[in-house]
């Protein structure tokens, strides 16, 4: 097949999850199209069968935002024209949807019939979509496309909680490429000593995250045992993050990496994972901590109950309750024999979710929405 995928191209999960999957395709045999405003992260174009088509937004005096709905609507005309694209698969409802909709109706003028495949990440609808400006056209966006896939049960039924959604959703879970992680290297002691255990934290650091409990939990994990705290990634709340750590005396048992494009390295040799967020619409940070074998301690919320299974692969506790993190995050790491058992769970755990497994469904989907138009 000849898949357009339209992501945006950063390190949020979303752009990793529409790579990754393109890629895999690729290495599968089809033929895939990435379409966006710049090279996405993690995009490698050394299999003949990668493409990436830059969208350009011309500069105009005219326009106090620049359209880029426009310019990349436009793009996919192009594109599916000149490369003969047999489907289109979005990620996010806003903005790209509702352009790939808008190409939809260009290409029809024409007398091509295109499907659109979009699948639901979560900011496009708990918090972007939800905003009563963009509500209606999120709604629209998700009625008009052909199939519609959601990463989790919880953010589908939040979907139909919120919008007026007349399309059967589809939930495809993320998923991990086992086969992809490193192996270990000895970084290990420039991160901590023998003794401690390394704790590690992933995220973008936004306000959802509650990076103030990862460093809270954390604070009262080292009051018992030797331990090092990861912060990797970058964002609005780091610099809050390090005056709390400097408030706490905790500074010099905090790494603040920034972005890194070595995580597997710093998971492999971590011993637990705290994602203490408000909401998830997946939970993909977990979900490569426990591919590398690290048990997490999660909030209960959003779909990090679908990923992190309460006693097996860690725990979870109430949104905010740092005590319950830390006592279950204490029961994991002071008992190596207990750890052994949950990073061999979290292992385990995150097979169920191998691209391997994943990927025949997008197979199939796509297989579906090509039939719908003939």
């Amino acid at each position: 097949m000849k898949i357009a995928i339209v992501c945006y191209p950063t390190f949020g999960g979303s752009g990793v999850v529409a790579t990754e999957l393109g890629l895999e395709l690729a290495r599968r045999g089809h033929e895939i199209h990435f379409i966006t405003y710049s090279q996405p992260v993690r995009l490698a174009l050394l299999n003949p069968n990668v493409h990436y088509h830059e969208v350009n937004v011309p500069e105009y005096p005219l326009f106090h935002y620049q359209p880029y709905e426009l310019a990349l609507s436009s793009k996919l005309v192009d594109m599916v024209k000149l490369h003969k694209i047999e489907v289109l698969h979005v990620h996010y409802a806003i903005p790209h949807a509702y352009a790939g909709y808008m190409a939809q109706q260009m290409l029809k003028e024409e007398g091509i019939h295109i499907p659109m495949v979009t699948t639901l990440h979560g900011t496009d609808i708990t918090l972007v979509g939800n905003h009563p400006f963009y509500k209606p056209a999120v709604t629209f966006s998700i009625n008009k496309s052909d199939i519609v896939t959601s990463v989790s049960q919880s953010l589908k039924d939040n979907t139909l909680e919120l919008f007026a959604v007349t399309k059967h959703i589809e939930v495809i879970p993320n998923f991990i490429e086992l086969s992809n992680i490193s192996q270990k290297t000895s970084c290990r002691s420039a991160m901590a000593q023998d003794n401690e255990r390394i704790i590690t934290h992933i995220s973008n650091f936004r306000l959802v995250k509650r990076i103030p409990d990862v460093i809270h939990v954390f604070y009262k994990i080292q009051q018992q045992i030797p331990a090092k705290l990861m912060m990797v990634g970058d964002g609005p709340e780091k610099e809050n993050a390090e005056k709390l750590c400097a408030k706490l005396g905790i500074l010099d048992k905090v790494i603040f990496f920034g972005n890194s494009n070595e995580i597997d390295q710093i998971l492999q040799h971590s011993d637990l994972f705290l994602l203490p967020s408000e909401t998830e619409s997946f939970g993909l940070a977990a979900l490569e901590a426990m591919a590398c074998g690290v048990p997490v301690i999660s909030s209960n919320s959003g779909g990090l109950p679908e990923v992190n299974l309460e006693g097996f692969s860690g725990f979870l506790s109430e949104v905010g309750d740092v005590d319950s993190m830390a006592a279950n995050a204490l029961q994991i790491v002071q008992n190596q024999e207990t750890l052994d058992q949950f990073k061999a769970n979290a292992i385990q755990t995150a097979e169920k979710f191998d691209i391997h497994h994943i990927l025949p469904l997008y197979e199939e989907v796509y297989q579906r929405a090509i039939l719908l138009k003939k």
